[in-house]
């Protein structure tokens, strides 16, 4: 039988002595999902959708709420896996090549990015999408934290686009697309729009944009007339893609992946040092000369 909520409260209550001396003490530990998260398994959204579809276990039991804590101590299984212990928080930069899905299964059984990784990259989750036919700089984290730290819009990161769109635009067309576009009653935040360059048919665009929605840059596009050919991320933040070649992983140094997120470094517990002694210079005792 699964744990339900009220029964992991009551369960967790119990254990804390909730009731008798009516201690405010919280359970100690941490949230499953977002264990589960630092882990690797998943974002913290999806590691509470896989909870509520009882994929998850805890010392054994199924549970099918979050409102869980779990410390060390316990043993956590996914899809019948041991969940293992966190490992240091590493980000990858991936170039995606066109034709790939961004999703860990595809219901149509197309080919995602994850079946094209380097067999000896852990399990990883992306920071945000690109679709089917767009190309270019991918995020790739083990730590749904950072996951979904950089997705927030709060977060506020431009992300920079090589787009090619066919016709002859002029400047002004995409004056809309500056100012803020509303499209079928969903508002797209103000983009930053450079027409770089004619190139027969088509044009060359940088597009800047602080927000991910789905198909964003396509559907404004599409909205004052053109049709985007081509899509290539080049930036994500203060990463870029350089030359990094389709289907290459890099991998971005700790001290960079610090500096950039303000994460603190990581240092194994253990007690404080202790402040070195000031020696004692030896007095003489009263009455007694010192000796020579």
């Amino acid at each position: 039988m699964p744990l339900t909520a009220p029964e992991t409260c009551l369960s967790q209550a119990a254990q804390m002595g909730y009731g008798r001396g009516m201690t405010k003490t919280p359970p100690p530990g941490d949230r499953i999902a977002k264990v589960l998260a630092r882990a690797g398994v998943a974002s913290r959204r999806e590691a509470e959708r896989m909870i509520e579809s009882g994929r998850v276990t805890v010392n054994g039991k199924r549970i099918d709420s979050p409102a869980l804590n779990v410390t060390a101590r316990d043993r956590i299984t996914v899809d019948g896996k041991p969940v293992s212990e966190p490992e240091p928080s590493r980000l990858w930069l991936y170039h995606k090549p066109s034709g790939l899905v961004t999703t860990a299964r595809d219901e149509k059984g197309r080919e995602t990015i994850f079946d094209k990784l380097p067999e000896d990259m852990p399990r990883v989750m992306s920071v945000g999408r690109l679709d089917l036919n767009s190309e270019g700089l991918l995020l790739l984290t083990n730590d749904g934290g950072i996951k979904r730290k950089l997705e927030l819009p709060a977060t506020g990161w431009l992300r920079k686009y090589r787009v090619r769109v066919n016709g002859r635009p002029k400047d002004e067309d995409f004056e809309p697309l500056r100012k803020g576009l509303v499209i079928e009653g969903e508002r797209f935040q103000p983009m930053t729009v450079t027409l770089d360059r004619q190139q027969g048919a088509n044009a060359w665009l940088t597009i800047g944009l602080r927000e991910g929605k789905n198909r964003e840059i396509r559907r404004a596009i599409e909205d004052i007339g053109y049709v985007v050919n081509r899509l290539l991320r080049v930036s994500y933040g203060p990463f870029q893609l350089g030359n990094l070649k389709p289907g290459e992983v890099e991998e971005i140094r700790r001290r960079v992946l610090r500096d950039q997120l303000g994460l603190e470094a990581e240092a194994q517990p253990g007690p404080a040092a202790k402040r070195p002694a000031r020696p004692q210079r030896k007095r003489p005792a009263i009455g007694k000369k010192p000796r020579k």
